[in-house]
Order: C-alpha cells, then structure tokens, then sequence
C-alpha cells in the first residue's frame, strides 16, 4: 500500500465514489448537480506511470499527439506518478517527489473568463486541503495555495497556462501530496511532513488520489458554477462581488492576522515584512505595512514569520 504502483482503474473507482458522496452543503441538490456537470471531466481520463521526469512533460506529449491526429487532448486529462525524477515548482525549485507520495497534473483547458481563471490555483489548493482534512487533520491554506498541518507543508501546487501551436491554451495544475514518502532532504525536514508521519502508518494512496481528483472536480465545477452566477447577475470581483470559491477558502486559510515576508521570489529576494489582512474579492493578499499603509499584490508569494 505504501509504495505500490497505483493501479488507474481503482483510483477512478474511488474518484466517482468520492464524488457522488461529497458533501455538497449549502448548495441545493440543483446547484450541486450543476457543479458536478462542470467538474465532470476532470480525471475521467487518467494516466498513470511507475516514474516519469516530469507529469508536465508528458502531459504535454500528449497534447501534441492528439494535435498530431488533428484533434485535442481531451479535457481534464491528468497524468499520475509514483515519483518523479526531474520535478521543478515555482522559479526552478526541485520538488521533492519519492515513492509514496501523490503527484499528478491535470489539464483544464481555457474556458473560464479571466476572473475566474485566476482563481484556479485556489481551486486546487481547496481541493487539496479539503482532501487531508478528510483524515481528520486540522489542514490550512497558506495563500495562495500551499496547504500546512501543524505550520509543516504536506502539499503544494504550481499552476501554468500552456499556449499550443494549434491556438489551445490550456491551465496545467500540477500538484504534489505528501502521502507515505516520510524521508524528506535535510532542508526540508523541518518544513515538510506527510500524511504517514502524522497518522502513524501508511494510508491507501489509490483512495487518496481518488478523493483528491473528486475534491478537484468539485472545486473547478464551483469556480464554473461561480461564473455563471456572476455573468447572470452582471458583477465581478471588481464590483465587491464575493466568490464562493473564495469565501470557502477563506474558512480553510489561516494567512489572515499574521505576520509574513512578502517577494515575487520570496526566497531569493524578499521585498518586505508585513501583517496580512486578508483576500480582496479578487484573490489579492491585503497587507498592512510597518508605516501603516496597505498594499495588495496578486502575485508572488509569502512566508510566515
């Protein structure tokens, strides 16, 4: 069960399990099976491998397959490892993926208006704390989208938007899910914990990967449902309009009312210390200087202090 090969069929069996018992409060059974329907695709079609390099890269591939026979990759493709060997996330960083863990990219393709397109790295961030809090785990998000236990990463996730040569663009979101892998490198062992260092043994990573692409399904459905809403309603974030994206991951994120350093490479070149206030309707990080003034951003990233 630790570090097994995954077994593809068994992971889209706990995907639709997972999904048709998910949670679906405070929306009606109408706007639940909405955001089912817009979710649907995602992980409908899976891949998985023993190792690869990268699940970017061969997620790539395949688009130029299917654009080599003149169609598309059809969308919500996802593509799953059981290590990776040449993982890299935000500015070239090597990303620690051994046996045992989750890793997959999934591709969505470029549907969503730009209000709402922004908001997928949030999506999957939710999705991924939403799926270890089902271990009964008190899991947090980080802005924008890390997830932490006990102030340790457990996962992370980097999203990019791929332009192909046939006009597609597509939103990858690769994202890494520290399941049974508890050996981590020296400068990550006090960062970084896992699932099985937390519980005490091993979990089931087919179910676990099952629960993560249906909490992913689920929360890129709401983003699609959120903008329906909004286009009908003729507001944006702009106006104040509250996502509920958002305001779901508000209820998970423990960023507000603490002190952070802020930089686009925040380990590299920090720009400055402030106190984070909270999200804009937006998704923008709220910060309160040392002077007292605020300043938003919307890109970059931060660390506690």
């Amino acid at each position: 069960m630790g570090l097994a090969s995954l077994a593809a069929d068994e992971v889209l069996d706990q995907r639709r399990r997972h999904l048709a018992a998910l949670d679906s409060f405070p929306f009606s059974a109408e706007a639940a099976e909405k955001i089912r329907r817009y979710g649907a695709p995602l992980g409908l079609l899976l891949e998985h491998h023993a190792q690869l390099d990268r699940c970017m890269s061969r997620l790539q591939q395949l688009m130029s397959e299917a654009e080599a026979d003149g169609g598309s990759l059809p969308a919500g493709t996802v593509v799953l490892a059981d290590s990776l060997s040449q993982s890299l996330g935000r500015f070239e960083r090597h990303w620690h993926a051994p046996p045992g863990g989750i890793w997959l990219t999934a591709a969505w393709p470029d549907v969503l208006v730009p209000e709402f397109s922004r908001l997928l790295p949030f999506a999957a961030g939710l999705a991924c704390c939403r799926t270890v809090r089902l271990y009964g785990l008190d899991a947090r998000l980080k802005w924008v989208n890390d997830v932490l236990v006990g102030g340790r990463k457990i996962a992370g996730v980097l999203c990019s938007t791929v332009y192909r040569p046939n006009k597609d663009r597509w939103h990858c979101i690769g994202i890494g899910l520290n399941a049974n892998n508890q050996d981590f490198p020296a400068d990550l062992q006090a960062s970084a914990v896992s699932l099985a260092a937390l519980l005490g043994g091993d979990v089931d990573r087919a179910e676990l990967a099952g629960q993560l692409l249906a909490e992913l399904s689920w929360a890129i459905g709401l983003l699609h449902y959120d903008e329906e809403l909004a286009l009908r309603e003729g507001q944006s974030c702009e106006d104040g309009r509250e996502s509920l994206l958002l305001s779901a991951w508000r209820q998970l994120s423990d960023t507000a009312g603490r002190r952070v350093e802020y930089g686009f490479d925040v380990q590299k070149e920090p720009l400055f210390r402030a106190k984070a206030v909270g999200l804009d309707p937006c998704g923008g990080l709220v910060m309160e200087l040392e002077d007292g003034g605020k300043v938003t951003e919307y890109s970059g990233e931060i660390v506690y202090l």
